[in-house]
């Protein structure tokens, strides 16, 4: 077995006990927030999900890929510059939101206190990110597998000792929920941390050669900027998806309440399960980005095609009986959360959205490893309006409601797809099926 296939395999095992965790945290807050809590909880995680985006800067994505394309000897003074301008972007990042957040109406909804818990995931989020960006770009996958456990880990127990042995109200309630995260962000950030300045000082120990400022920061940011960019759409996309959906219900006759139930099975429950094996896709993310990186810097195109060829054959190989189980078995798999709801013909509608899901995370991945950052950041910001577009007019329709709101989606992650796999086979000078169509020139 190579190194590509143990690392993804180490990731995925690892991710795989994270999703279970995971699969049981919203089994607890399912059950302690009821169907109109778990709706507004689900409401607010892309806001923060935006933020922990903005504040990581997609360093460990820039990083990674630094280090995998660039000899060791560079990789000290490369790091000193990412951390300071870290320090820098962190300050200037906190002060606005400090100023901003408090003015999002969104938080009018929810305790006082969790626009200020959001502000803490800034630092957090940053300094960790170096940590993270480093260990991928060296490919010690063990340490980011223990990182993304142990997150899961931790929320898990953190949840279930406070809600045991404590009875809150809802808005109590949901502040519980993203205190555990903030939390667990901290001490994921503390390990990665440690785990860093042991690997620093080894590191120091090497002959180094110097870098300027300048060309570390053009280095990191050409790939951050254009990264963080698309990351920030999908991530104000995501945060305006929850509106979107309810707004087109409320059209198609809903009231409010019931709107916001409706949204909760289908975020809360439905895409909870559905996403569920999306941890193989995202462990060959981590791995792929330093792999693409190295074989396009040393212009290794046959390297390049084997790659994706595995990476297309692995992901159907595990996709297709992952959605059949998921159609055939939609009702028991639903029913864990609650029993005989609408989620489980949702669970069914989305069979094309979570397939499609599983080749686009590898694809993007691609993309960025090839330098077609912006590509893929305006294939995302198409294939977004289509899907909106048509979330609204379909969701809106009497007869079709949350029907028509999941064929939106479903065409959406098809186009993007499709847009990612063309561009990927034309960069690389392969077929649709895979097979070279010309000698490439570097």
């Amino acid at each position: 077995m190579n190194k590509f296939f143990k690392a993804t395999l180490l990731l995925a095992i690892a991710a795989f006990l994270g999703e279970s965790l995971e699969f049981i945290v919203n089994m607890v807050l399912a059950k302690q927030l009821g169907e109109a809590g778990m709706g507004l909880y689900m409401s607010v995680l892309p806001v923060i999900f935006l933020v922990v985006v903005i504040a990581s800067l997609e360093l460990p994505i820039s990083i990674s890929k630094f280090v995998a394309a660039k000899e060791e000897k560079y990789h000290k003074s490369m790091l000193i510059h990412a951390t300071r301008l870290t320090i820098i972007f962190t300050v200037a990042v906190t002060f606005l939101a400090a100023l901003i957040v408090p003015l999002i109406p969104v938080f009018e909804h929810y305790h006082p206190l969790v626009k200020w818990l959001i502000l803490l995931m800034i630092p957090i989020i940053s300094f960790s990110s170096i940590a993270r960006g480093y260990f991928m770009g060296l490919q010690h996958m063990g340490k980011i597998a223990i990182s993304n456990f142990l997150r899961k880990a931790v929320q898990l127990v953190l949840l279930v000792l406070v809600y045991h042995f404590f009875n809150f109200s809802i808005e109590l309630a949901i502040l519980i929920a993203i205190c555990t995260l903030v939390l667990t962000e901290l001490i994921v950030c503390l390990y990665l941390l440690y785990a860093y300045m042991l690997q620093y000082k080894q590191l120091k120990k090497q002959p180094s050669t110097a870098m300027k400022a300048r060309v570390v920061r053009k280095n990191l940011l050409e790939v951050s900027i254009p990264t963080t960019g698309m990351r920030i759409f999908h991530a104000i996309t995501h945060a305006i998806q929850p509106f979107l959906i309810k707004i087109a219900l409320l059209q198609a006759g809903l009231s409010e309440t019931i709107a916001l139930e409706e949204f909760g099975l289908l975020a809360g429950v439905a895409l909870t399960i559905g996403f569920f094996p999306g941890f193989i896709a995202h462990s060959l993310l981590i791995v792929l980005i330093p792999t693409v990186s190295a074989a396009h810097a040393d212009h290794d195109y046959a390297k390049l095609r084997r790659l994706l060829q595995q990476v297309i054959a692995l992901t159907f190989l595990y996709g297709i009986p992952v959605v059949m189980v998921f159609y055939h078995f939609a009702v028991p798999l639903t029913n864990i959360f609650y029993e005989y709801s609408k989620a489980s013909i949702y669970l069914q509608l989305l069979w094309p959205y979570f397939l499609f899901h599983l080749f686009v995370i590898p694809l993007q991945a691609y993309m960025i490893g090839l330098g077609l950052i912006k590509d893929a950041f305006l294939h995302s910001i198409w294939s977004t309006i289509v899907s909106f577009i048509l979330i609204f007019i379909l969701g809106s329709m009497e007869s079709l409601r949350m029907s028509g709101v999941i064929l939106g989606m479903n065409t959406g992650i098809v186009l993007l797809t499709l847009m990612h796999y063309l561009t990927v086979c034309h960069k690389i000078n392969v077929t649709l099926w895979l097979k070279q169509t010309k000698p490439l020139r570097h």
